[in-house]
């Protein structure tokens, strides 16, 4: 049985970091690409960022382009989000998800990913 959980979220100030985990087990972790996505209250989940199963290409959102990093240590099967410059618009539950191959085309279709976590709440206060 595959198994997802996000950890790390929390209350922080506007400007300030925050490092988001993903944990993983019931499948071989670096066979699989992974992404992380956000939804915030009465809108739409979105794609923030994807990392391929070598770890090797990264891909993100608008939205989040430099201020963010995806990064993944397979000997740990844990995923990881830095999060930085943090604005209150990036207030959101974020969510983990596996995708169902190697790579991270059209990463921000939640069609693209099998596994999903229960998420993790980020409050950036202003």
């Amino acid at each position: 049985q595959v198994q997802v959980v996000e950890s790390g979220g929390g209350l922080v100030q506007a400007g300030g970091s925050l490092r988001l985990s993903c944990t993983t087990s019931g499948l071989r972790f670096d066979d699989y690409a992974m992404g992380w996505f956000r939804q915030a209250p009465g809108r739409e989940r979105e794609g923030v960022s994807c990392i391929s199963a070598s770890g090797m290409i990264t891909y993100y959102g608008d939205a989040v382009k430099g201020r963010f990093t995806i990064s993944k240590d397979n000997a740990k099967n844990t995923l990881y989000l830095q999060m930085n410059s943090l604005s209150p618009e990036d207030t959101a539950m974020y969510y983990c998800a596996i995708r169902s191959g190697g790579a991270c085309s059209s990463f921000w279709r939640l069609a693209k990913y099998n596994y999903w976590g229960q998420g993790t709440q980020v409050t950036v206060s202003s």
